[in-house]
């Protein structure tokens, strides 16, 4: 059975006594009178048994003990304060703001969201497009969801959602014009490929992932967005290489085949949400999108 923590009231006094720097300031801080804030302090010294601030000069400094208790109480404390002030807000019953880039809003997420709603009725889901990477700080939404490589901004918490998978894609009419469906993919080296500015290092991961020498692909026809070139591609323009996720649904009704399938490439995708901030709404749409993405892949 674990040990009981010390006295909520000792460890508010000593934990405003070490982010101050001063017993008087945290006693101003905390509404009591100096001489509360030295008891506690003593009190929970005795209690851990080892000392936690010592004298210099005419200050006060923590000891190596104390420092571990500041960074972790501070921690607590400071968690506990935003949910409690995101409680008195109701931001428990607020929107939650996704930002999600365009081309996977368009393709991906609006397609289901009929399902998400119905399976997950109490969150309030309001998506933001994103056409450009996300900042560190995540300004203005509760969550994003991204395909990209580690390492992430120490600021974000991150819930692992996929793999990203990606693969050339071209419609039925001109895999069949150009004999790719039953070809070895040495066949694009006589192909002018579609590309995007949003994913410039699309095509080099997959035919590295092949083992095809990238420099002979010819990259042709370039698109602003995703979402452009995979429409290209539908119209029979060519060869498009887009992740799989964007493609399933064209894929199943027959608009774009895939003549080598999709590979894992070292991208991923995951849902960030700003660390400072904790939102048991965000793993919950966690697990939902790790299950569709799954159910795409499987």
């Amino acid at each position: 059975m674990p040990r009981a923590l010390p006295s909520l009231n000792a460890l508010l006094a000593f934990e405003a006594a070490a982010r101050l720097g001063s017993v008087s300031r945290a006693a101003t801080e905390l509404h009591v009178t100096h001489g509360a804030v030295s008891r506690h302090i003593r009190a929970l010294e005795e209690d851990l048994r080892t000392s936690l601030f010592q004298r210099q000069g005419r200050g006060l400094a923590l000891t190596p003990a104390g420092q571990r208790l500041r960074d972790t109480s501070t921690a607590a404390f400071a968690q506990l304060r935003e949910t409690c002030d995101e409680l008195r807000a109701g931001k428990a019953h607020a929107p939650f703001v996704l930002g999600c880039p365009v081309s996977l809003l368009a393709r991906w997420m609006i397609p289901r969201l009929e399902r998400l709603m119905a399976e997950l009725p109490d969150l309030d889901l309001h998506l933001r497009p994103q056409e450009t990477t996300f900042d560190e700080s995540l300004d203005g939404l509760d969550a994003a969801i991204m395909a990209g490589e580690a390492p992430w901004p120490p600021g974000w918490r991150v819930y692992p959602l996929a793999s990203e998978r990606i693969g050339p894609v071209a419609s039925p009419g001109f895999a069949k014009a150009h004999r790719l469906v039953r070809s070895r993919p040495v066949t694009l080296q006589e192909q002018s490929l579609l590309h995007t500015l949003s994913r410039p290092d699309a095509w080099s991961s997959w035919a590295e992932s092949v083992r095809l020498p990238f420099k002979r692909l010819k990259l042709e026809q370039g698109y602003p967005h995703l979402y452009h070139m995979i429409e290209a591609a539908v119209a029979g323009r060519g060869i498009a290489i887009a992740p799989e996720p964007l493609v399933a649904d064209d894929l199943a009704s027959g608009r774009l085949v895939a003549p080598w399938g999709f590979q894992d490439v070292r991208a991923q995708w995951i849902l960030a949400t700003p660390s400072r901030i904790s939102d048991a709404r965000a793993e919950q749409l966690a697990e939902w999108l790790k299950a569709a993405f799954n159910d795409q892949q499987g």
